[in-house]
């Protein structure tokens, strides 16, 4: 087979996996994807491309897989597409279809059935085709009933009805999905405005060093008495807490559980009623180190963790053998979490045992680094492990079960407080490939890291370090990761930000070995995925905010609309493109979630004052001289521009001029004035972030640095207490008077 044949059968199994011929950058620019990067992805995708004839295999086997398989693994479809109507694949010898009887069985989520029939004449052959010397028929199998949006299970049974045999059984999911996310009602007068948080970074007379679930409950109950309808946080998602590579809320080793460092401990009633645990809090050693962690001017998340887990230890022991041994009221609801986490909380868990095993005797941090048979959980040496630990393994499930309580009883007393939403959570892209999500589902994870493509402001592309998660293989497992990641996100709180939603569309795969130069895009499956973003949604009354900044295509941002999922609009870049000039309130999209800033970008004291500039000059970010002149030039041009738009709205705060030159810091009084121009726009949510509130100059986060920016670490200057004192944190309430509030 020649050169271009060959290219050929590798263009077109590279279409059947969804991966996109090129894509366009920021500046119009056309980048094919190179066949020998089709190769490296389809590889990262577990199939055989080595030669031709491997090539020849995988086409085939992708085109007559269906055929072979009876039915998909999976139907996803919206309500209002019922009754649902699938192909069944039968194999089956020349005019014997009319011997063949077909019953479907279709159960909900509390087992329930409903039985269906078909034979003889019923089943019209729309469809037949020879795999392998095999004839296999085409039926259409469709359903009898309207049912609800959930989760059901179809059996389907093939018998030769004249002799009494059965020839195939096969079970498929099934997804009913609402064709929209959930919403409040909108009478407008549900236009609501929250306080974004870092919750890691309060700083509190009483925490450990670290912002916690109390600290959290300070601030809602803060919130909820300025009319406030919600407090955004970070991700809460498991982390490794190692400095500088485990810090970021965004590289998790789960995003399905979460980081004990928020557990509020001495809330905890086992510590109470544990003597040891209570022993150890009193002794001078412990009192010491909790007073660094008090006084350190950064969090020290490896001290805090380890700290807090000490003590959870103690009480541990006290629990196990109070309340899980004798079978106490306690220790049945701890029963109770256990059996509604099922499986996945005993494999991360497992997991934790054996990461904290390995860090402590071979010091690797990855399970790719840990002994070969222990890197699949389902071989010996992992079963064995899990048999002569089994304490400890419940012990890092009681950690998980102690995090979901306080939680919970945070989001009840937003709730309590008037609140309509509560807490909003922030869903982080991906999970690590040393983490403990890619441990437990490998077979769906592939060889190549997600990331972008070079643009203006990263020449070289990105590479996230989340392994790219294998389209066909979410399908095969029923999408039960994605699910599973929805579900546990969504639990205790009113609303979901979904981080880079462009994502749902397509992915930006780096096959290993490989730099983001030679990457490419992915289609995913977006309507499935969306419509189960949906259901989830609706269960959970969660409004979801997708974070569609960058460049989104239209096309995806208006499907995501029809799903009436948020718009993420931040002030700095609404502008009259390619006009610069800043859009006035009344432009902004209604169905939408506005903000100043997020963690990646400076706040606003720093942007008007240029800190982040400052910064990057400082630690060599920028290639010359030229580029950082640029980009002063552009942030005078800026201010002036926020002046002229504040102006427009009469929203100059009196005694400020219309100058930029003149007006050389930020001020409470025109930061006001900003959060007040995003208040007169239609949005349905307004996000303000504490560090604009208290005038914090450095951003949480500097893209493209690890140790040579305090990422991650940063504590508010002021403590809780002190901040639910200040003017202007209740000042935000005349702020946003007019929006609806609790």
């Amino acid at each position: 087979m020649d050169q271009d044949t060959a290219e050929q059968r590798i263009n077109e199994l590279a279409e059947l996996y969804g991966i996109l011929p090129g894509y366009w950058d920021i500046f119009g620019t056309w980048h094919a994807i190179t066949p020998e990067a089709k190769k490296a992805i389809l590889t990262a995708m577990k199939l055989k491309v080595d030669t031709v004839d491997d090539i020849e295999k995988e086409v085939y086997e992708k085109k007559t897989k269906v055929w072979r398989s009876h039915l998909a693994p999976i139907y996803v479809i919206s309500e209002h597409e019922q009754p649902l109507s699938c192909p069944l694949f039968i194999p089956v010898k020349e005019g014997a279809e009319g011997r063949l009887s077909v019953s479907c069985s279709m159960k909900d989520e509390q087992g329930l059935s409903g039985d269906v029939t078909l034979s003889g004449d019923s089943l019209s052959v729309s469809e037949e085709l020879i795999i392998d010397g095999q004839r296999y028929v085409r039926i259409m199998l469709t359903d009898t009933a309207m049912r609800e949006p959930g989760y059901y299970t179809l059996t389907v049974t093939v018998r030769n009805h004249t002799q009494g045999l059965g020839i195939l059984k096969k079970t498929t999911n099934v997804i009913i999905a609402p064709e929209t996310c959930y919403l409040p009602e909108d009478n407008g007068e549900h236009r609501l405005w929250g306080l974004a948080v870092n919750l890691y970074a309060l700083r509190s007379a009483r925490n450990w060093g670290v912002g916690d679930f109390r600290d959290l409950r300070e601030v809602c109950t803060s919130v909820a008495g300025l009319s406030g309808s919600f407090v955004g946080i970070n991700p809460l998602h498991a982390i490794p807490n190692t400095s500088p590579y485990g810090l970021s809320p965004y590289s998790p080793i789960s995003r399905l559980f979460r980081n004990v460092i928020y557990l509020d401990v001495e809330a905890v009633t086992d510590v109470v009623e544990s003597a040891a645990a209570r022993s150890a809090m009193q002794a001078d050693l412990f009192k010491v180190a909790l007073k660094e962690l008090r006084d350190a001017a950064s969090v020290d998340y490896e001290k805090a963790a380890a700290l807090k887990m000490e003590i959870l230890r103690y009480a541990f022991d006290h629990f196990h053998e109070a309340h899980y041994v004798q079978d106490t009221a306690r220790g049945r609801d701890f029963r109770t979490y256990l059996e509604g986490e099922g499986e996945t909380l005993e494999s991360f868990s497992l997991y934790l045992a054996l990461r904290e095993h390995f860090v402590r005797t071979r010091h690797v941090y990855s399970w790719q680094e840990w002994p070969e048979g222990y890197r699949d959980r389902k071989h010996e040496a992992v079963k064995l492990y899990r048999d002569d630990h089994e304490k400890e393994i419940l012990f890092q499930c009681y950690v998980q079960w102690l995090i979901d309580e306080q939680l919970a009883e945070v989001q009840a007393l937003c709730r309590t407080s008037g609140m309509k939403v509560g807490l909003y959570h922030d869903l982080a892209i991906g999970a690590v490939g040393g983490g403990g999500d890619i441990w437990v589902y490998q077979d769906v994870a592939g060889g190549a890291d997600v990331g972008a493509p070079p643009d203006d402001f990263n020449p070289n592309g990105q590479n996230w370090g989340f392994p790219a998660l294998i389209p066909e293989m979410l399908k095969e497992t029923g999408y039960e990761l994605f699910i599973q990641t929805l579900r546990k996100n969504m639990r205790h709180g009113g609303a979901l930000r979904i981080d880079h939603a462009l994502g749902l569309f397509r992915l930006f795969w780096i096959p290993s070995g490989m730099s983001p130069k030679q990457g490419g895009y992915v289609l995913q499956p977006s309507l499935d995925l969306l419509r189960i973003t949906a259901l989830e949604s609706r269960r959970n009354r969660t409004v979801v905010i997708a974070e569609d900044l960058g460049t989104i295509d239209e096309q995806f941002r208006n499907m995501l609309q029809q799903f009436r999922m948020l718009s993420y609009r931040l002030f700095y870049f609404e502008r009259n493109y390619p006009d610069v000039s800043f859009k006035l309130p009344g432009q902004y999209v209604p169905t939408a979630l506005c903000a100043v800033t997020t963690h990646d970008l400076p706040t606003l004291y720093g942007y008007w004052e240029g800190h982040d500039i400052d910064v990057k000059s400082r630690i060599g970010i920028y290639p010359d001289d030229l580029a950082q002149e640029q980009d002063r030039a552009a942030r005078q041009r800026d201010r002036g521009l926020i002046l002229d738009a504040l102006k427009t709205e009469n929203l100059l705060p009196d005694g400020v001029p219309n100058d930029p030159a003149l007006v050389p810091r930020m001020t409470p009084r025109l930061c006001s004035a900003i959060y007040r121009y995003l208040a007169k726009t239609p949005c349905r949510m307004v996000l303000v972030s504490l560090d604009d509130v208290i005038g914090t100059m450095d951003q949480q986060n500097l893209p493209g640095t690890v140790d040579q920016h305090p990422n991650w670490i940063q504590k508010t200057p002021l403590t809780v207490e002190a901040i639910i004192r200040d003017k202007r944190f209740r000042d935000l309430k005349e702020v946003f008077r007019g929006l609806s509030g609790p």
